[in-house]
């Protein structure tokens, strides 16, 4: 993977799942790693995988303090929210799923454009969700956030892609992660039934959604701005 050696990449969401898959990949790859997550231990935990893996990662310190730039950043943190019809949703729950989803990544564009900006530019990856493109049942913050990450990503593509900064997004499917794991507990039945409505019959692996970020960020995709990746096992073909 070209482009991505001794560069500084900061991953939010990284304490688990596609957060945690994707840092471990940037850290392969030789990127200098920042790994940022409310949950310490987690975080703490993907630094020392990526150590003890030969890599070089730190959590909760600035890229900048850290490392003196910025060249990539995944801005992938994110949660379901609770599951309630339209009507039912508490006022608190709509706050807090738009509040991480949503506006958590408009604050990493915010913060990280201007260092990108002071370095010459780099490279930024949004996780939405095939709930981006497609509607839901139940879970209509969790709908609305993912589609304004796609507005987000394609506005600030349009603003700065001739300053050198490259925006673009990923619609994961259904993903092996602490979130599925969640829902499948309250409904065991569920992965089964995504797995079967899935053309190519199974959920998708972490490390999937983080080799297709990597590849946004490298050089490989150099004049890709403004898109959307889709990676659902063909759900939202159908």
């Amino acid at each position: 993977m070209s482009g991505i050696q001794n560069w500084v990449a900061i991953v939010t969401g990284a304490s688990s799942g596609i957060g945690r898959a994707d840092a471990r990949r940037f850290a392969e790859e030789g990127a200098r790693v920042v790994a940022a997550d409310v949950d310490a231990d987690g975080g703490s935990g993907t630094v020392e995988a990526i150590r003890d893996a030969g890599g070089e990662a730190t959590f909760v310190e600035t890229a900048v303090d850290r490392y003196g730039g910025l060249d990539f950043a995944f801005n992938n943190a994110g949660i379901e929210g609770h599951n309630d019809s339209l009507a039912d949703q508490a006022d608190d729950n709509w706050e807090r799923v738009i509040d991480i989803n949503l506006k958590g990544v408009f604050l990493g564009l915010r913060a990280e454009i201007p260092a990108m900006l002071d370095d010459g530019g780099g490279v930024i990856v949004n996780t939405s969700s095939i709930a981006g493109v497609v509607g839901f049942q139940g879970v209509s913050p969790y709908v609305a956030s993912k589609h304004g990450v796609i507005g987000l990503t394609k506005a600030a593509a349009l603003e700065y892609g001739r300053e050198g900064v490259r925006v673009n997004a990923i619609w994961p499917g259904v993903i092996e992660t602490p979130m599925v794991d969640r829902a499948a507990a309250a409904n065991p039945e569920m992965i089964e039934a995504v797995s079967e409505a899935t053309p190519m019959g199974r959920v998708g692996d972490p490390e999937e959604i983080g080799d297709a970020a990597l590849w946004l960020c490298s050089d490989d995709a150099s004049f890709v701005t403004g898109e959307t990746l889709v990676i659902d096992g063909g759900y939202v073909s159908q």
